[in-house]
């Protein structure tokens, strides 16, 4: 839909609506990795429960993703995203109340289904309506990113208060983010994402590319999440960085994401996107093995932006890629296979650890950033012979 007869069928309302619940949806997200760290200070939980609490996130972020794509048919997309995007209030709010290991795990599974419904809805929001998806899948990102940005300042001033209140702060910001979504115009029962009448479409299953994009996404959740769960807690156990100073990586780690999203929606013109990607997934390899071998400070830092600058276009692009097949059903299939790389690998990163040590386990994440550019060049191959 390129020409300009399509471009007054758009949704402004929808399309800002997706940028704004993405923005908020950065500050409910990602604070989970930092809620993690300062329940485990709190209440001394081993690497194996940590990296439980993370993985668990990604179950939920998983089913939820699966339903988004499923539940629409039955009782609408607004009823779906209304009941699955409000997990991050009352998942963040019950953390604040409890360490209680069972309810723990359960608030994690309710914040990742408010993160997996706010995914698939923002995309599709923003996605649906936009003529130049790579660019507007960039541009929403970047918001993600700007919410990111801003979790540590929001819980280190929280927590300067009370050790229980950054909790309810995400959960206040997971409020917000519910009523976003409440008025973005989402339609009732009885309609597709598209609002027309009718059936939801499967074919994208018989699709190759589609397997290989969820695998690529597979790869860049399985790496993105396990440095977002684990950063703080790797350079606070190596003695790396100390205090609420390891906060900050978190700071160091959404500048340089927001960078890169910002220069892909606005100074880039990426003709061949999936040779970007095996691009990416060198920097991301090179950059991430780099950061497992040193333990200064500077360097350390320097190794995570440049880790986040080469991993920050993988999934706006991989999104972007999906083309025709966008709906609500191939976003929750393409985004729940990948959420199992999310589940997986910061699991198998606190396995790990508690055996041979926190470095070796974060060792494991080296080989999703491999994954990405082996899937890369399977697409390139591809579109060479064709």
């Amino acid at each position: 839909m390129n020409n300009s007869n399509s471009k007054q069928h758009y949704d402004r309302h929808a399309y800002n609506s997706g940028m704004a619940a993405f923005f908020l949806g950065g500050i409910c997200a990602i604070s989970a990795g930092i809620i993690v760290s300062i329940l485990r200070d709190h209440y001394q939980f081993n690497f194996s429960l940590s990296g439980t609490l993370v993985s668990t996130m990604s179950i939920g972020n998983m089913i939820a993703l699966l339903i988004s794509g499923i539940l629409p048919g039955r009782i609408g997309e607004r009823a779906t995203t209304l009941i699955l995007s409000a997990g991050a209030f009352i998942g963040y709010l019950m953390t604040a109340l409890t360490g209680n290991t069972a309810i723990l795990l359960l608030a994690f599974l309710l914040m990742g289904i408010s993160k997996g419904c706010t995914a698939n809805k923002c995309t599709l929001l923003v996605g649906s309506n936009t003529d130049d998806r790579p660019k507007a899948m960039s541009l929403m990102n970047a918001w993600f990113a700007l919410g990111a940005l801003m979790c540590p300042f929001l819980i280190t001033a929280l927590q300067g208060i009370s050790p229980s209140l950054p909790m309810i702060g995400v959960s206040l910001a997971g409020l917000c983010l519910w009523f976003v979504f409440f008025f973005s115009g989402l339609p009732g029962k009885g309609t597709t994402d598209t609002g027309a009448a009718g059936k939801t479409d499967y074919t994208f299953l018989r699709n190759p590319v589609f397997w290989i994009l969820a695998m690529l996404l597979f790869c860049q959740n399985a790496a993105e999440y396990t440095v977002n769960g684990w950063v703080v807690t790797y350079y606070k156990n190596e003695q790396i960085l100390s205090g609420t100073l390891a906060t900050y990586t978190v700071t160091v780690q959404w500048i340089f994401t927001l960078t890169a999203r910002l220069m892909l929606a606005f100074a880039l013109k990426i003709k061949k996107p999936f040779r970007a990607l095996m691009i990416m997934g060198i920097g991301m390899i090179i950059t991430y093995g780099l950061m497992l071998t040193v333990n200064a400070p500077v360097p350390a830092l320097v190794m995570l932006a440049l880790f986040s600058f080469s991993v920050a276009g993988v999934y706006p692009m991989g999104v972007a890629s999906i083309g025709e097949m966008l709906s609500s059903a191939s976003l929750g299939f393409l985004l729940s296979i990948a959420g199992i790389g999310g589940i997986l690998f910061p699991w198998l990163v606190g396995i790990i650890a508690d055996f041979a040590g926190l470095r070796v386990g974060m060792g494991v994440n080296l080989i999703p950033c491999a994954g990405i550019i082996i899937l890369s060049g399977i697409m390139c191959h591809r579109q060479t012979k064709a």
